[in-house]
């Protein structure tokens, strides 16, 4: 069986993003032309970017791959990309916040400006995705696998695994105890 590289799950996890961002492109079509906000639809999105694009995805990215880099001899090109690559998690994490926040308006009775905060932030992150992805897929990952030892990519692909396990756990045990806040402490 052939040995799969450290980068196949993160590519993998890329079509699932790209999907989410294809729903997102056609819902913020519907919501440009009937101009309403569907507040369920935007809780999705937000739990699925900060779920699965950020803490899952990103996570692995950051705490895996890109520490195992920092130890590396990379060249000026890829170390620049590498610091746009962590600056532009940074902006989709702060986009998504802006997208909450135009919901939460738009919920409260500032129509307007928040169906505008939404629609921005939709439209931004759409746009931003799929050229995110192309930097990544096609003038990084496979590059930056010339640093490693089958070893390393063996160790980094075992500890993408882990990181996976302990984040559901994380994730659902986060979830019991702010139910058992919410609905049992009185």
């Amino acid at each position: 069986m052939r040995k799969m590289m450290p980068i196949g799950p993160l590519m993998i996890e890329h079509r699932l993003i790209e999907r989410m961002i294809d729903v997102m492109r056609h819902e913020l079509d519907r919501t440009s032309r009937d101009h309403t906000v569907d507040r369920a639809f935007i809780e999705t999105v937000v739990d699925f970017i900060r779920t699965y694009a950020d803490r899952c995805h990103h996570g692995k990215e950051e705490d895996i791959l890109f520490r195992e880099l920092k130890k590396k001899n990379l060249s000026a090109e890829l170390s620049q990309i590498m610091s746009e690559l962590i600056e532009e998690h940074k902006w989709g994490r702060a986009t998504t916040k802006k997208l909450v926040e135009g919901a939460n308006m738009y919920e409260a009775g500032n129509v307007e400006q928040g169906y505008s905060i939404v629609i921005d932030s939709l439209s931004e992150l759409v746009e931003f995705y799929p050229k995110h992805i192309e930097k990544e897929d096609k003038h990084f990952f496979l590059p930056v696998m010339q640093f490693f030892s089958q070893a390393e990519k063996d160790t980094m692909l075992q500890e993408g695994f882990e990181f996976d396990q302990k984040l559901i756990h994380a994730l659902y045990r986060g979830k019991v105890e702010q139910e058992e806040q919410r609905r049992m402490s009185s």
